[in-house]
């Protein structure tokens, strides 16, 4: 990846997962750009096609591009930076991130992004005054 796209990536995310909105100079981890389509999938290294993404969503989102929505057991695509509006898809109940679509449910369980130490993580980060939603 040329270096002027990987920065336009870094940019235009300011600084936080593009799914869980948890900001990189709060997570020890290093946030990774992630295809959004996967390259196995014939996701293209586009502007259009990468998004940055915390290490633990990357992790668990893996090539994954679609998940069961836990409501209704349908297949459905996972959320997709580019193209969707994060609050659409996404509220929050202190820290936990409530999904309001089918996409939204499908990509929360998919990417792990409320799993126990993910939400407590996120609920401590918030008791100090560090993370704000």
């Amino acid at each position: 990846m040329d270096p002027a796209l990987r920065e336009l990536v870094w940019q235009r995310a300011n600084g936080a997962c593009e799914y869980c909105r948890l900001p990189q100079d709060l997570d020890v981890f290093p946030f990774q750009i992630d295809h959004i389509i996967a390259e196995k999938h014939h996701g293209p290294t586009t502007s259009e096609n990468l998004c940055v993404s915390c290490f633990h969503c990357n992790v668990h989102k893996g090539s994954n591009i679609a998940g069961l929505d836990p409501v209704d057991g349908r297949i459905v695509r996972l959320f997709d930076p580019r193209i969707d509006i994060w609050r659409e898809h996404f509220a929050w109940a202190g820290a936990e991130i409530i999904g309001l679509t089918s996409v939204a449910r499908a990509t929360i369980d998919v990417l792990g992004i409320n799993l126990p130490e993910r939400r407590d993580h996120r609920r401590l980060l918030m008791e100090a005054g560090s993370f704000r939603t």
